[in-house]
């Protein structure tokens, strides 16, 4: 019996989102335009409310093709 159930799985993902989004955040003040949209699509791949995370950093001047 025993193993990890899936809500400490969903917390523990949720909680690594969280700090790979914080270390976005700290790289976008140095980050180059090029960097800039690297970050936005990683973001975009990491998480459904990607596009919520990019306006509020910024990176929303990206047209989508």
């Amino acid at each position: 019996m025993g193993g990890i159930s899936n809500r400490m799985k969903e917390i523990k993902r949720r909680r690594h989102r969280k700090q790979k989004v914080a270390k976005f955040a700290l790289k976008l003040k140095k980050a180059t335009q090029s960097e800039r949209l690297v970050i936005a699509t990683k973001l975009r791949r990491m998480t459904a409310g990607a596009e919520v995370l990019i306006a509020r950093m910024g990176l929303d001047d990206r047209k989508r093709p």
